[in-house]
């Protein structure tokens, strides 16, 4: 264990050459409410992380329901199902997945249910795991709540810093730079958070770009904890206020949608639209990748930190692109279709099938509806030809 944590923490893995772990001392020289970055300071972030579950559940129940009620979220109705151990069993097997004919023909059997009460248990069983329309809203306002705090604070942090505004500032004096008490909460923060929606993620929303959103937590993850150990603090910072930018546009737009504000959720998802396609395909690449491959090599010589550093953030840069294009769909259906259809981003995979599922339904009342209409009208003029007809024989009886 000793072996291995010596081989991990190799000053060349981290550091230029030339420098070691103890030019990152801390002296009498330094200003108060700085210090140097150390590893072990990371460590504060998973109970730190367990704490911003814990202050998420609190705020899911306290605030964002009640919010949610105020601003209209209705959720819809859905048929529970009887407990059917047999088609329990198969439905924790398959989970979204149909039965297969074999499948239904052996529980027909089995149950002694027909074909299509088994159909629809499976689909009211299915639309019964769905998440409510509260559930996103409490996950959506949530997340507005992190991202437009931590936007704010980032900005009031770094306004003032010379590396704010001129980029090649970061690299002046690296790895001996010293970091604020702000930019080190900054961090702290920011790291706690990622890991709680990691640790979070198997109870959050399933959307169509998840995968892609594990993807982004854990390099996310490793991109803040590398650089802080390595002192690319400067630059993360910067990172962290590009992504936060934009995220809470996202957030408060879905809020809305999941409240039935069209209008103001098509112009939130407008600007947040023009944001991040500007921050993440125009800003991150031009202004802060440039920085890190191009700027950096004018003040150290690249090792295996330069690499590993820019690895991660090409990473993130190939998500953006991903979004980006789906983004840029919605964008296209908002130009040419009026309005903001779906969350193209990050919506449910099972919403156009419920959807689908609702129609047929609807259809089936509709045609119920119409024969009910049609045998009522038929009742009505059988009555009304009787009528006529009594009616005429009593005349008839009388002109005689």
């Amino acid at each position: 264990m000793e072996g291995l944590n010596q081989w991990l923490w190799q000053q060349e893995f981290w550091l230029p050459p030339g420098i070691t772990w103890k030019d990152l001392r801390m002296d009498e020289k330094m200003e108060k409410g700085s210090r140097y970055p150390l590893p072990r300071d990371l460590l504060l972030t998973l109970p730190l992380a367990l704490c911003f579950i814990a202050l998420r559940y609190v705020f899911e129940r306290v605030i964002a329901v009640p919010l949610s009620r105020r601003l209209g979220v209705r959720d819809r109705v859905r048929v529970r199902v009887a407990f059917i151990p047999k088609l329990e069993a198969l439905y924790l097997q398959k989970r979204k997945q149909q039965p297969s004919q074999s499948d239904i023909l052996g529980l027909e059997k089995q149950c002694s249910l027909t074909r299509r009460q088994i159909e629809t248990w499976f689909r009211h069983r299915r639309n019964q795991d769905k998440p409510s329309s509260t559930k996103k809203f409490c996950e959506a306002s949530w997340r507005f709540v992190f991202y437009v705090t931590a936007f704010s604070a980032g900005i009031a942090s770094l306004i003032d810093t010379p590396w704010f505004w001129e980029l090649r500032e970061c690299w002046q004096g690296y790895p001996k730079q010293t970091v604020a008490e702000a930019h080190y909460w900054y961090y702290i923060l920011e790291l706690g958070f990622y890991w709680s929606l990691l640790l979070s993620v198997s109870v959050d929303v399933k959307r169509k770009d998840f995968k892609e959103q594990i993807i982004h937590h854990i390099a996310t993850i490793f991109l803040i904890g590398f650089s802080y150990c390595a002192n690319y603090v400067r630059v993360g910072t910067l990172v962290m206020l590009v992504h936060d930018s934009s995220d809470f546009l996202l957030e408060s737009a879905k809020m809305f949608n999941y409240s039935g504000w069209r209008k103001t959720c098509d112009a939130l998802f407008v600007l947040f639209a023009v944001v991040f396609l500007g921050t993440r395909l125009v800003v991150f690449p031009s202004r802060i990748l440039y920085t890190t491959l191009v700027d950096s090599l004018d003040f150290f010589k690249p090792c295996f930190g330069y690499y590993f550093l820019n690895t991660l953030l090409l990473v993130l840069q190939a998500l953006h692109i991903f979004w980006a294009w789906l983004i840029l769909r919605m964008v296209y259906k908002f130009v040419f279709l009026g309005k903001v259809e779906r969350d193209e981003r990050s919506d449910e995979e099972s919403e156009i099938e419920e959807e689908k599922e609702e129609e047929c339904s609807w259809e089936q009342k509709k045609g119920t509806l119409n024969s009910k209409l049609a045998s009522l009208a038929n009742n009505c003029v059988l009555k009304n030809l009787t009528h006529q007809r009594r009616h005429l024989s009593y005349r008839m009886a009388n002109t005689r």
